[in-house]
C-alpha cells in the first residue's frame, strides 16, 4: 500500500501542475513591417489593421498555432475562432489565412508586403524576426 501513496502523489502534482512549455515562437515579418509586442496580439485578435499606410495580412501557421494562441494572444483555439466568428460577422473582417507549416509562412513573408506570422523554429537568414518568445 506504501507504494501506491508515492504514486498518487506524483498523479496529483502532474494534474495540479501549470503546463510547460518548451518550443519557441518566432514572430516573423515583411521586411516593410515594424510591430510591438502589443501591436502582434492585435493584429491576431483583429484590433489592428494598419501600420502606417501599409495593410496588415497575419497568417495563422496550423503547426505552432497552439503554442502561439497560448504565448501571444492568450486564448485557447475555441475561444480564438470564436472571437473570430464574432468580428467577421459583425465587422466584416477575415480571419488570418491559415498555412500548414513554417516554409508556407516563410514563403509568404518573402513575397508579399505588410505580412506577419508566425514559426516554429527559427528561420532561415533574409526573413525578419520581431520577436523569439
Amino acid at each position: 500500500m506504501l507504494k501506491c501513496i508515492p504514486a498518487a502523489l506524483l498523479l496529483g502534482l502532474a494534474i495540479g501542475a501549470p503546463s510547460v512549455s518548451l518550443a519557441d515562437i518566432y514572430i516573423v515579418a515583411s521586411a516593410d513591417l515594424t510591430l510591438s509586442a502589443d501591436d502582434v496580439k492585435n493584429v491576431f485578435i483583429g484590433e489592428k489593421q494598419l501600420a502606417g499606410s501599409t495593410k496588415i495580412v497575419p497568417l495563422d501557421n496550423v503547426a505552432a498555432k497552439a503554442e502561439f494562441l497560448d504565448k501571444v494572444v492568450k486564448l485557447d483555439a475555441g475561444k480564438y475562432d470564436s472571437l473570430w466568428a464574432k468580428k467577421s460577422f459583425r465587422d466584416g473582417i477575415n480571419p488570418p489565412t491559415s498555412k500548414g507549416s513554417d516554409a508556407d509562412v516563410i514563403a509568404a513573408v518573402k513575397a508579399g508586403a505588410g505580412v506577419v506570422g508566425y514559426l516554429s523554429s527559427a528561420p532561415p537568414a533574409g526573413v525578419k524576426v520581431l520577436e523569439k518568445l
